[in-house]
């Protein structure tokens, strides 16, 4: 190939993108990672977006195969829920500029032949043909199939793609973390006093729903066995656990071992990239503790790991009952991830 024609080839290349609508929690995005890998590299394609919330997809860029992204909340894709025959665009309508440049644009909101896909489709074609796939967010009922998996395999089957391409390898690294996420950790960990010279392990109690959470005292536990001489152990709380905990389990926790609050998810990506170990409930940091390939303990409750298990290479499951998972003290299952945390 000449150097025209290969520089041809390249322009072509990156001028086919794809887009993707997703419109979950932190936890979502994570798991969404495969499919963006599989739709960049089965279609050779420039570049693959992410249209989410900021404030969970703004940390992907630079650190994942997402090359862009956008708000959801800088759009009026509101205005896409109507029905067709309601639906209007203007010239120059910002909705058409938003997906004149993908020729692939994967949405998780609305449903297959909704009124959002229609209208979806129609501001499209305002501006060019593109191809536009709708997956569903949330598995089937009785699904045992990963979530990733299944978000491979439908893309793979309303794209035309084999099914041998739509292959996730749940041990890969998800979230590649450098040297200025290390520099922040540091910095975090040495305003909060801890050694840095001793292993850190970094415990997170809660999650997005209440039922999800293990009951606080095994988390308390599990920091006073392993605080040691040679060990630090750092509780690390989000938006849920400020709000939910009440100020005597605060207390708690400031009385067996350090504690923040209050991190972005920037900060919380540093202080991840300087610790051993994760031990945390099935939430969105958990996922990112695992897509970053940190010793990940996902302690899982009513939810199916089968179908939400963190994507990483250093992965541990501890499914607990279901009953009684957030009620109560459960020292059996204490004793599980303590053996698993053996350092």
């Amino acid at each position: 190939m000449s150097l025209w024609e290969a520089s041809s080839a390249q322009s072509a290349r990156e001028g086919h993108r794809a887009v993707i609508l997703q419109p979950g929690a932190l936890g979502d995005c994570i798991l969404t990672l495969p499919l963006v890998k599989l739709v960049r590299e089965a279609f050779d394609l420039g570049g693959v977006d992410l249209i989410g919330h900021a404030e969970y997809v703004g940390i992907l860029p630079g650190r994942s195969c997402v090359d862009g992204v956008r708000s959801i909340d800088s759009v009026d894709l509101h205005r896409m829920f109507v029905e067709p025959m309601r639906f209007d665009l203007v010239d120059h309508d910002p909705l058409i500029h938003l997906f004149a440049g993908y020729s692939w644009i994967i949405t998780f909101l609305g449903e297959p032949g909704s009124d959002f896909e229609q209208n979806l489709i129609f501001t499209t074609n305002c501006s060019h043909s593109a191809e536009v796939v709708t997956l569903p967010l949330k598995p089937p009922p009785e699904a045992k199939q990963h979530i990733a998996e299944l978000y491979a395999e439908q893309f793979a089957r309303q794209s035309g793609l084999p099914l041998e391409k739509a292959l996730v390898d749940p041990n890969a690294v998800q979230i590649r973390i450098g040297q200025a996420d290390r520099d922040l950790g540091v910095e975090l960990l040495e305003q909060v006093g801890i050694d840095l010279s001793k292993r850190l392990v970094v415990i997170q109690p809660g999650s997005g729903g209440q039922k999800k959470c293990w009951h606080l005292e095994n988390f308390l536990n599990i920091a006073r066995t392993l605080r040691s001489p040679d060990i630090e152990v750092l509780f690390l709380l989000g938006p849920a656990e400020v709000e939910r905990l009440r100020p005597s389990e605060k207390v708690q926790i400031h009385g067996v071992t350090r504690c923040v609050a209050h991190l972005s998810l920037p900060q919380v990506i540093g202080l991840l990239s300087c610790a051993d170990a994760f031990v945390g409930n099935d939430s969105g940091v958990t996922h990112l503790a695992a897509g970053i390939g940190l010793r990940t303990i996902a302690l899982f409750g009513p939810t199916d790991p089968a179908v939400y298990r963190p994507l990483g290479p250093r992965v541990t499951v501890v499914q607990g009952e279901g009953n009684g998972f957030a009620e109560k003290a459960s020292p059996e299952l204490q004793k599980t991830v303590l053996n698993n945390l053996a350092f």
